[in-house]
């Protein structure tokens, strides 16, 4: 296979993601979609086909392979070394009230929409079924860390581990994980018509998704200059991946595992971290144009990473 090939493939597997995410951008831009539509569609496939879609994908899954431990103890203690590596360096070279803005920028993936599209686009079943069981990771660690490096940065905020610990449990991804695995685990089926139903709601994920992710970003807000922002980008996009993916092939990695790895490592800032920054009274432009500048950087970053590892004959 020579260069070109392998570079057309890589692209039949990023671009269906992104020009969904370009779509959303265009839909609102002729206005055939507005923030009524944004914030109903989210909260739909948060709250409904997410979870259903992880449930789905769990339930028709192997679990000796879905719950890949290796990968997932490899992602715990890699993402506490992102974390504290971003933290690092903001001490030196962030302002103190941005710090904490710019760290969660840093780490923060948006593992369940992006890193669960390209994983499902790259490796099928398995990239759904252990994509499914990493995002569970995924969202404890996300939400837990966040709150501790915003809380230090925001005059008058405190880490509330009730209200942590609350919005874990009542997360409806966590939910629909915890669900799933009694019937992985003892191979319970559902009735034919149930699974059909369930694949067609399921299948409305993915695409909208995409497409809301799109219609909120702020393309003009990435022309005003911010020098964190780009730093936090480029740390996102780039520096934590490149190092983590290494990390991961040096202890022995390879196909499908850091394939996942790599994906959900380079997923760009999660859509998230603005809500909480707002919630804590923090510089919520800096956390919107973080978003903005990853989510765009995304199509070029991921695409030219997965190119890389394949010539490499790491995945």
């Amino acid at each position: 296979m020579n260069l070109l090939e392998l570079f057309t493939q890589t692209l039949d597997i990023t671009l269906p993601v992104f020009a969904m995410v370009f779509l959303g951008i265009g839909l609102k831009r002729l206005g055939w979609i507005d923030r009524a539509f944004v914030s109903t569609a989210s909260a739909l496939v948060f709250k409904a086909t997410l979870p259903t879609l992880i449930f789905l994908s769990l339930i028709k899954a192997d679990i000796g392979v879905a719950l890949d431990v290796p990968v997932m103890l490899f992602f715990t203690v890699a993402t506490l070394g992102q974390f504290a590596l971003s933290w690092l360096w903001a001490l030196y070279r962030i302002p103190y009230a941005e710090r904490g803005i710019y760290v969660q920028g840093a780490f923060r993936g948006n593992c369940g929409v992006v890193g669960l599209a390209l994983a499902a686009g790259m490796y099928g079943n398995y990239g759904l079924s252990a994509g499914s069981l990493l995002v569970g990771v995924v969202i404890v660690m996300y939400n837990a860390l966040s709150v501790i490096v915003l809380a230090t940065y925001q005059p008058g905020q405190a880490t509330n581990w009730k209200s942590i610990l609350k919005h874990i449990a009542t997360n409806p991804l966590i939910i629909s994980v915890v669900v799933a695995l009694p019937f992985t685990a003892f191979s319970i089926s559902l009735p034919r018509w149930m699974m059909t139903s369930g694949d067609y709601f399921a299948s409305l994920t993915l695409p909208l998704a995409l497409i809301c992710i799109g219609a909120t970003l702020s393309v003009s807000s990435i022309r005003d200059k911010s020098e964190i922002a780009l730093s936090s980008s480029v740390m996102k996009m780039v520096i934590l991946p490149v190092i983590s993916t290494a990390a991961a092939w040096a202890l022995g990695f390879k196909g499908e595992q850091l394939g996942l790895l790599f994906l959900f490592f380079a997923s760009p800032t999660a859509a998230a971290s603005f809500v909480m920054v707002k919630a804590m009274g923090g510089n919520a432009a800096l956390a919107a144009n973080i978003i903005a500048m990853t989510t765009l950087m995304a199509s070029v970053t991921i695409t030219l990473g997965i190119f890389a590892l394949r010539l490499l004959g790491w995945i």
